[in-house]
């Protein structure tokens, strides 16, 4: 069965073109000298992306392989102005990039619910002969063609926008604790990399507030280098605000487990190290008192620490008050409006993207109409009234 969570689309794009100035001359028959009265011709639509909340993937987009907008109308006779070409919105989630296809250069992105980024601008009309008209040129008999439209193959990636981002190996127990924190309802089982997708799920907490919390595929050794699914899915935390880093109780070395993740993170991006993080032990209804106390000598000191069960309930109550409390920190608000003001988006490497779009069959060439292969009636009127 086909997945429902789409993160990335590639999509061939086109603004319109402008519409072309009319070059006539007013010929009546009490006036045969009326001059110029050509019109301008009308903007070509602009593509423009819109941020809308309603939407979590790109779903919508995928079988959408051509976004063209309308051409700008040609200038008439009497001054008459051609139209404008309507302009083409296209609703997307909050949290999308956009990449050139060809190069993998960032081009734009869209956070916020309501934000328009326009993508492509279309082509300015061109100016009739009525606008060169001068005192040493009554009756101008040229006019301007319209601005040519832009072109670009593109690659919309969503990045998932969450509170709290979890991060740790399969079979760590991520999909376990946000079923237990909030009403998502990831598939579990016993077996590594059960989730397949990333998920999210509203967290509910104290005098009817909430957080949100990201769930994304298990990260292996290698993860940044293109191994297992980690590479495909980390950028979904990348902008998450905390990150809670999740190691069973019963690994053999649990501070040793931690470095393997963070290094995971710091070769993909390290931005990410700049980040608010806490360390979940999962599973400690396997653990007693004992044991606990004992591992608790052995773990990293430089973030909080908090054992818990998300089968017993063990340390929840615990853990929410926790990642509220980091959330809601000063030093975080002011990290994440820095992080906000000065973002940066590093360019695509296309050599592990074109693989993910071979896997997913959205490598095909898609091709643009050769406008020699477009028919376009252009006359002239001429006319004695």
């Amino acid at each position: 069965m086909e997945s429902n969570f789409v993160d990335y689309v590639k999509i061939l794009c086109r603004s319109g073109k402008g519409g072309r100035g009319s070059m006539h001359l007013k010929r009546v028959k009490y006036n045969p000298n009326g001059g110029p009265d050509g019109g301008d011709g009308g903007r070509g639509g602009n593509i423009i992306l819109r941020g809308n909340h309603n939407y979590w993937t790109l779903l919508h987009l995928k079988y959408q392989r051509h976004l063209f907008a309308e051409h700008g109308g040609n200038g008439g006779k009497d001054k008459c102005h051609g139209t404008d070409g309507k302009d083409l919105y296209v609703e997307v989630p909050c949290g999308t990039v956009v990449y050139n296809a060809e190069n993998g250069k960032y081009v734009c992105d869209v956070t916020y619910d309501g934000q328009e980024v326009i993508l492509l601008k279309g082509g300015r009309g061109g100016l009739g002969n009525f606008q060169f008209r001068s005192a040493t040129n009554q009756a101008p008999r040229y006019a301007q063609p319209g601005e040519p439209m832009q072109e670009m193959t593109v690659i919309l990636e969503l990045k998932l926008l969450a509170d709290v981002g979890l991060v740790g190996f399969p079979n760590a127990g991520k999909s376990t604790l946000v079923s237990a924190l909030s009403n998502a309802k990831p598939k579990i089982a016993n077996y590594p990399f059960t989730t397949m997708e990333p998920s999210l799920g509203i967290v509910g907490y104290r005098d009817n507030k909430s957080f949100v919390m990201a769930d994304i595929p298990g990260i292996i050794e290698g993860a940044s280098e293109g191994r297992g699914l980690g590479l495909r899915f980390l950028r979904h935390i990348e902008r998450n605000s905390l990150l809670l880093f999740m190691v069973p109780g019963d690994t053999n070395d649990i501070k040793h487990e931690y470095e393997i993740l963070l290094n995971e993170l710091r070769k993909f991006n390290p931005d990410m190290l700049s980040k608010h993080r806490v360390l979940a032990i999962t599973k400690c209804d396997l653990l007693d008192e004992e044991l606990i106390e004992m591992l608790q000598e052995t773990l990293p000191t430089d973030l909080p620490v908090v054992f818990i069960s998300a089968v017993t309930g063990y340390g929840l109550a615990e853990l929410k008050d926790i990642l509220w409390k980091e959330l809601n920190s000063e030093s975080n608000k002011i990290e994440g409006i820095i992080a906000e003001e000065n973002l940066v988006h590093r360019d695509k490497d296309m050599s592990y993207f074109t693989k993910e779009l071979e896997e997913e069959g959205e490598d095909e060439e898609l091709e643009f109409l050769d406008e020699s292969e477009i028919e376009y009636i252009d006359e002239e009127e001429w006319e004695d009234e």
